[in-house]
């Protein structure tokens, strides 16, 4: 008898290949953003802080690289080279002289709606063989297993194959 797809951890310590599929829609996806924004010029890491610093109006360098998912360091490059192309501006925290924050200029403003549009695109594509309501119980399943992720504790030992 073959085993449900929907076998629990509880019920059967084997994995049941979603962690896989996951990790390929995410190798394919990244593909495919890569593609779709080397052609306006700009990478998924500065698409990605181009979009939190639309959403969050002004971050500082390390809010950025934390919100961004990258390390303070690429944070950095990448902030000088969205800055040498005009995406980005920088300017000195009113209340705090060290802190710089940084906010998008018109022409990034601009640059992420083009991106958007190639973006969403992509999304519609990916989308296709569902419906809304499979559409949207995707998501808040994904939205789930994020939340999940995120507060599961790792256990060291367990992570050293003991």
């Amino acid at each position: 008898m073959k085993k449900s797809m929907t076998t629990t951890p509880s019920s059967d310590p084997r994995p049941v290949g979603i962690a896989y599929l996951i990790g390929r829609i995410d190798h394919v996806l990244n593909r495919r953003l890569r593609d779709s924004l080397a052609v306006l010029g700009l990478t998924a890491p500065q698409y990605t802080a181009l979009s939190v610093l639309n959403a969050q109006s002004q971050l500082s360098n390390a809010q950025l690289a934390e919100r961004s998912m990258v390390s303070p360091q690429s944070a950095n490059e990448m902030v000088k080279t969205m800055e040498s192309r005009g995406w980005i501006e920088r300017q000195p925290d009113a209340s705090h002289g060290r802190i710089i924050q940084i906010s998008l200029t018109e022409s990034g403003q601009s640059l992420l709606r083009n991106c958007d549009i190639a973006v969403a695109k992509l999304e519609v594509a990916m989308l296709a063989e569902l419906g809304v309501d499979e559409c949207n119980a995707l998501h808040g399943q994904l939205r789930k297993l994020l939340r999940s992720l995120g507060s599961m504790m790792v256990d060291p030992a367990h992570m050293e194959g003991k």
